[in-house]
């Protein structure tokens, strides 16, 4: 998620071995250490364009790591809060901080690696956008007014506000996986597999997801009363014969292709405009296609060299209105069987 979320959700989880006099303290401790794992941003490198999606939400997020990367912050932190905080107080904020941190991008659809080094699997629940005002506004205000007042009771509402905010992300991924079923079923489709993720910002307008023969079809499903969706749009799954064909099997383009294959969860399509492998999980808007990023390959450029990464997030008024009416239900009107 968000800095401010991490920071945010590891203050509120340290506080709880806090007292009224070394509150701020423990809470400056657990936000710094909701934010460390991130710092996996800076393994990268200028050439090979895969790297860094390697490696972020890697062995820093994973919970075998928890405990030495809490030492880690800890023992950063430690000279600067020692005139107040012991050792061990500021390793278990520092623990419970951290510790947050994997678990909450779980949550989001980006996929961490919590189990690393026993699986490379990319565990993605779904249920919480990676930026969402209301799961850490009011998370952020209860962890001031602890903080202000010295009262943990403050703490202990903003960590119910987590807890609860994310188990209703689960409570709505569970009722746009039926629409989205029945959407799929209307269609005559039997969908080979489906994956939904919530929508910028809010746990109220869905994007699905799914495979049927050698097709993605993403629609927006609006999950307010009874469930409606928004027409999307559909491509062909990314094929190496159909969209690549002269592409050198073993050539490094084709190893980044399968590095990305392996980010995206095989969610990849291809944009013959750009001659890009995309990542179909993610677009500016739940019922479109159109990328954010992906890998620009040329087949011209010989085995040795890697893909181009591209990356786009720019969103015009034309599509942030778009955004707007499907949220609000105006362009939502078809309500599942």
């Amino acid at each position: 998620m968000d800095p401010v979320s991490q920071g945010t959700v590891g203050a509120a989880f340290a506080q709880g071995v806090s007292n009224k006099r070394s509150i701020v303290k423990v809470s400056v401790v657990g936000f710094l250490a909701g934010l460390a794992p991130d710092l996996d941003v800076l393994i990268r490198s200028s050439t090979d364009p895969v790297l860094f999606l390697e490696y972020h939400r890697q062995f820093t997020h994973s919970l075998f790591f928890i405990p030495f990367g809490a030492l880690l912050v800890a023992l950063f932190v430690f000279p600067f809060v020692k005139a107040s905080l012991n050792f061990k107080t500021t390793y278990l904020a520092s623990l419970l901080g951290y510790a947050t941190h994997g678990l909450l991008d779980a949550c989001t659809s980006y996929g961490t690696l919590l189990f690393w080094p026993f699986s490379n699997e990319r565990v993605t629940w779904n249920n919480i956008s990676i930026v969402d005002p209301l799961f850490t506004i009011p998370a952020l205000i209860f962890v001031a007014l602890a903080m202000k007042t010295g009262r943990r009771m403050f703490s202990f509402i903003a960590m119910g506000w987590i807890v609860c905010y994310l188990g209703l992300g689960f409570v709505q991924y569970e009722r746009t996986a039926s629409a989205a079923a029945a959407l799929a079923q209307s269609r005559g489709h039997n969908p080979t597999r489906l994956t939904l993720k919530p929508s910028f910002g809010n746990l109220i307008l869905w994007k699905s997801i799914y495979q049927h023969d050698d097709r993605f079809y993403v629609d927006a499903i609006r999950t307010v009363g009874s469930p409606t969706w928004c027409s999307g749009e559909t491509t062909q799954v990314f094929d190496y014969p159909s969209h690549l064909p002269t592409l050198e099997e073993g050539s490094q383009q084709n190893k980044d292709i399968e590095r990305f294959r392996w980010f995206s969860q095989d969610y990849l399509s291809f944009d013959e405009a750009r001659n890009l492998v995309t990542d179909v999980r993610y677009a500016l808007l739940p019922n479109q296609i159109a990328p954010m990023w992906g890998l620009v390959i040329d087949v011209q450029r010989g085995p040795n060299a890697h893909a181009t990464w591209w990356a786009s997030r720019d969103l015009d008024e034309r599509q942030l209105d778009a955004f707007k009416d499907m949220l609000n239900g105006r362009s939502c009107t078809v309500v599942l069987p």
